[in-house]
């Protein structure tokens, strides 16, 4: 009997049941374009009732704020250690550990050119790429700890980065680069082992403390801003941001968020959410928890909260080959972006760009991030 009654769940496992009357379907539910057509963006810049840009800005940021709940708690002082060091090519490389809040201390990497600084800096926010057991290690080649977490490291940049640490690259040309895990990614996992499939359940479970995982992350990518800034051979008037993928919404989240953050760069990461959130394109958000913060859409869409960046230099990369990221949508929220730049009369400041490559961030791309931190910072 408990052999058949195996067998019975895995046949159930296998196919699932179904109903005749259902209400969703390929996780959208059925009333999706209803959905779509009652978001008008009321708090969106040239929606907004305030016309007053500054004004406006400073509304608009603190309803991003309302809608990331409640933020996790300063700590007293981030009492920073050094664990490890080793001597790199022409800058050094540190594993370092700091309270980023009052309730958990991280461990982060950094990379620290030669000579005399302070120096220009840049946070680099790491992937989702559904891989969580690396995180800061995607954008900072690792040092001091297993072999697994190398060859894994190595892997994960020849995939996605052309072979080359981005981290490492803009070092060797004379930027301080900081990059720490966020919430659920490597050092910052789960006891148990990685399981994509927790991540939506422990973000559910966050919901119920009443705080939001995903904006747990942009609170700390802030904070480890604010930390950067403290540091000695840091410019803090120099100080950019750059990210792929879920790293590059993490890169316009945190420009548009921080004021600490002069120039940002966002690879693969922009659209709107009437064609990311429809049948029509065969595409529909997979991202979850990582990039939701509860009601937002209803006030604003993706490049309208990108744009309080405006007036900061910006640079957006996304492929024509990307199928996260429908080309239409994504000219679409770069139309409405260079609407609220031009309305500042800046711009010569947002640069919008779609190359013919798929979801990734290639040794071109590299080459042009460097470029413009090298103008901007």
């Amino acid at each position: 009997m408990a052999l058949a009654a195996v067998l019975l769940l895995l046949t159930a496992n296998a196919h699932a049941q179904k109903r005749e009357n259902y209400e969703y379907y390929k996780n959208l539910p059925k009333y999706a374009d209803q959905l779509i057509a009652d978001l008008n963006y009321p708090m969106a810049w040239g929606n907004s009732k305030i016309k007053n840009f500054k004004k406006w800005k400073k509304a608009a940021r603190q309803k991003v704020f309302d809608c990331m709940l409640t933020p996790p708690p300063a700590p007293d002082s981030y009492d920073m250690k050094v664990i490890a060091e080793e001597q790199r090519d022409g800058y050094k490389a540190q594993k370092i550990e700091f309270n980023l809040s009052k309730y958990y201390r991280v461990t982060a990497l950094m990379l620290i050119p030669d000579g005399d600084g302070p120096f220009p800096a840049v946070n680099a926010l790491h992937d989702h790429g559904a891989h969580l057991f690396i995180g800061k290690e995607k954008m900072i080649r690792p040092f001091d700890v297993s072999e697994e977490v190398v060859k894994d490291a190595d892997e994960w940049a020849a995939n996605l980065y052309d072979g080359q640490y981005l981290g490492d690259y803009l070092a060797r040309h004379g930027y301080v680069v900081f990059s720490a895990d966020a919430p659920m990614w490597g050092e910052r996992g789960r006891a148990e082992g990685v399981d994509r499939s927790k991540y939506d359940m422990i973000a559910g479970n966050m919901m119920m403390y009443g705080v939001d995982l995903s904006a747990y992350m942009t609170y700390d990518d802030i904070r480890g801003t604010e930390f950067l800034a403290t540091l000695p051979q840091v410019d803090a008037n120099r100080i950019g941001c750059v990210g792929c993928s879920m790293g590059g919404y993490r890169s316009w989240m945190l420009s548009a968020l921080s004021d600490h953050i002069k120039a940002g760069s966002s690879i693969c990461w922009m659209v709107t959410t009437d064609v990311q959130m429809t049948w029509k394109y065969g595409r529909s958000e997979n991202g979850g928890f990582a990039n939701c913060f509860p009601g937002l859409r209803r006030w604003m869409d993706y490049p309208h909260v990108a744009s309080l960046a405006c007036p900061k230099p910006m640079l957006f990369i996304n492929g024509s080959q990307d199928k996260l990221f429908p080309v239409p949508g994504v000219e679409k929220a770069f139309r409405q972006m260079h609407d609220v730049w031009q309305s500042q009369h800046a711009a010569d400041r947002l640069t919008t760009e779609i190359w013919p490559i798929p979801h990734s961030c290639p040794l071109k791309a590299q080459q042009r991030v460097l470029d413009f931190f090298n103008t901007n910072l």
